[in-house]
């Protein structure tokens, strides 16, 4: 699903830990992280779900937010992702993707 969209996303980890990033393709790119070609901290903390993300028109926007979640303490972390609208997962055909 590579487009000219960018995303800010939250995985969920399998020690219940948060990660953050951004990316113009969010399914190439939690399948990156499950397979242990991510980011160093996934192949570690094993992501077992996407429970956030934000759509951009630019990799800039994405970039602040990214940097602006990690800013987040937990508990900011957790309201945030508790706003979130479930049924956008399922827009990009992402509903409760899992390692499972």
């Amino acid at each position: 699903m590579c487009s000219d969209k960018f995303y800010t996303y939250i995985l969920l980890t399998e020690r219940n830990t948060f990660y953050c990033g951004y990316t113009n393709d969010i399914k190439k790119r939690f399948e990156q992280h499950k397979s242990g070609h991510g980011a160093k901290y996934t192949r570690v903390f094993k992501p077992v779900e996407i429970v956030y993300f934000a759509e951009f028109d630019t990799k800039s926007d994405a970039m602040k937010h990214e940097a602006f979640i990690k800013k987040m303490n937990r508990k900011q972390k957790e309201f945030l992702i508790s706003q979130f609208n479930r049924d956008e997962l399922s827009r990009l055909s992402l509903q409760k993707i899992n390692i499972q």
